[in-house]
């Protein structure tokens, strides 16, 4: 009875030494989360905090947590300008379509070619992966949309860059890894189509995916600039970044060119309007994240695996 005694005493304590050790890594591992969590969204905050600090303790380092010299003035003169509001209306039009025919575009291509029975399904995998690494370049695409119609249109901005190879290639996968072969057997037995099977079997199933590839979609077009700066010339469809782009180059270019005090009162906007203007394009499309967020590891994992 003792050996069997000592033998349970050395066990227990052998378990005892491993929850503690166990205790220790989950204490290491969350100081190590907060801890990068701080470096992460430090950037972020001390934007927040200049946007309403004055810039001269900005530029002296005298900003670290909360503001000095508190003013709105950035905003105020921001504000000011009434296109800020057009580029607001048009930036949410191009991000909410361009949005839905991306999706549209992206997953139905993912889902042909994630479908073992797609005659040439292997050179039009070849022919999208293509693309990625070779293109026509600028001028002929300018070219392109030219010819089509679609320059200086509301169409420029959605519908010719819609289509997203590598958000093809992440959906292709999401559907081979967790899409089962098993249920087109079976609707196919029920009398299912290829169209309805998709619409409602699997979209249902794909909403991980779908949320995850909406989110990549909307940022890249609420963040989008370039385009609109070759193929618009109306100011009335110029999206809120390139209106954004131009109110600061402008009142650069003001604080430059002026003299004594007025010049001193321009430079000072400029400067608070730089982290003003950060604010005012970021925070709309940070608030679309906790919607989405549920979705977003889940589907980015399933999604990423090779096949």
């Amino acid at each position: 009875m003792g050996v069997v005694e000592a033998a349970v005493n050395k066990n227990m304590r052998k378990v005892k030494n491993s929850r503690s050790s166990d205790t220790v890594m989950e204490i290491a591992m969350y100081v190590f989360a907060v801890i990068f969590l701080v470096i992460l969204m430090y950037p972020l905050f001390f934007i927040i905090i200049a946007s309403f600090s004055d810039p001269s303790a900005v530029a002296n380092g005298q900003v670290w947590l909360f503001p000095k010299g508190f003013t709105l003035d950035g905003y105020r003169e921001l504000l000011r300008h009434e296109n800020i509001w057009i580029g607001y209306r048009n930036t949410i039009l191009y991000t909410v379509v361009g949005t839905a025919i991306g999706l549209i575009v992206n997953i139905s291509a993912a889902y042909a070619l994630s479908r073992k029975d797609l005659v040439g399904r292997k050179f039009l995998s070849l022919f999208f992966i293509f693309t990625m690494f070779f293109n026509g370049g600028l001028i002929p695409t300018f070219l392109t949309v030219r010819d089509f119609h679609l320059y200086d249109t509301f169409l420029v901005m959605v519908l010719p860059f819609s289509v997203i190879v590598y958000d093809i290639i992440v959906a292709r996968t999401f559907f081979q890894s967790s899409i089962p072969g098993d249920l087109w057997e079976a609707a196919q037995i029920d009398g299912c189509g290829n169209l309805r099977y998709f619409v409602q079997v699997v979209l249902p199933l794909s909403k991980a995916i779908i949320a995850v590839l909406g989110l990549w979609i909307a940022v890249g077009y609420w963040n989008s600039y370039f385009n609109a700066l070759i193929y618009l010339k109306n100011p009335d469809l110029y999206p809120l970044q390139l209106i954004l782009r131009n109110i600061l180059i402008t009142n650069q270019m003001q604080s430059s060119m002026g003299t004594g005090e007025a010049a001193q009162i321009a430079l000072r906007l400029a400067n608070l309007m730089r982290y003003s203007v950060i604010i005012v394009a970021t925070v709309p499309i940070l608030c679309m994240y906790p919607f989405v967020q549920k979705y977003f590891n889940q589907g980015v994992m399933i999604g990423a695996v090779k096949e």
